[in-house]
């Protein structure tokens, strides 16, 4: 398991594609999935769970909408939340709003559906590792209504990281989202490991997106595992669990 920073992150992602020829789309469906199954694990109790997927334009916000449809396959009911008109999506977000739309999953971008539908599950994939800024404009205004959500009983999901908190230092930029889970792709972020950052990361679970070992031994940072008295008050993050697809 690993340790990444923000540039971490951005030199796998641009060199899966451009030294390993990998399409950016597939990083986000692999992505997608692993995510989509912790998204079903933590509402597996539940018969056709209400999900709500809060979604920015971004890569983050392309994460949310394949998962829309996974989870809408798997028979749950998911309203799209978009924070941003459809037209400034952009790239493979882009192309993931488009299969949505064509799926006729509901979509809306009215924020006070996040907390207003009484979801089991709200899934935050409004912003991901890129923000280095203080947070505002309808990215906090989503983040309030994620964390309304959580405050009325629904449980929180957050894509790579709470939207809000500094990936690398690990405290909130304004405000973040406060979640249950956090599905962390590639390795653990640098920030995560931070006091300030426990309040809003949750349970993390690592996912790997098929990004080439090569690059994230490359790049990010081995974590070596306490041992004795030490191994007794550290709880690593998890590895995602695959579920078996018909």
């Amino acid at each position: 398991m690993y340790l990444v920073t923000r540039e971490a992150c951005r030199s796998i992602d641009r060199l899966a594609v451009s030294e390993f020829a990998m399409a950016s789309i597939v990083l986000m469906e692999n992505a997608a999935r692993h995510a989509a199954d912790i998204a079903l694990e933590m509402a597996e109790h539940i018969d056709e769970p209400r999900v709500v997927i809060a979604c920015g334009p971004g890569n983050n916000g392309g994460d949310g909408l394949a998962m829309a449809r996974h989870l809408s396959n798997a028979r749950c009911e998911i309203l799209c939340v978009l924070t941003h008109p459809a037209g400034e999506f952009r790239g493979d977000a882009a192309a993931q709003l488009e299969i949505v739309r064509r799926m006729k999953i509901e979509c809306t971008n009215d924020l006070q559906q996040i907390a207003g539908q009484g979801a089991d599950l709200v899934v935050d994939a409004v912003l991901g590792t890129g923000l280095d800024r203080q947070i505002s404009g309808t990215a906090l205004a989503a983040v309030m209504e994620i964390n309304r959500a959580r405050e009325r009983g629904s449980r929180v999901l957050a894509v790579d990281v709470p939207t809000g908190l500094d990936c690398d230092r690990g405290v909130a930029l304004g405000a973040a989202v406060r979640a249950n889970v956090t599905v962390s792709f590639v390795g653990i972020k640098a920030g995560f490991a931070e006091l300030s950052a426990q309040e809003f990361v949750g349970d993390v679970v690592v996912a790997d997106i098929g990004a080439p070992r090569e690059l994230v031994e490359r790049f990010g940072t081995p974590i070596i595992r306490p041992t004795g008295n030490d191994a007794d008050t550290h709880r690593p993050a998890r590895p995602a669990r695959r579920r078996g697809r018909a």
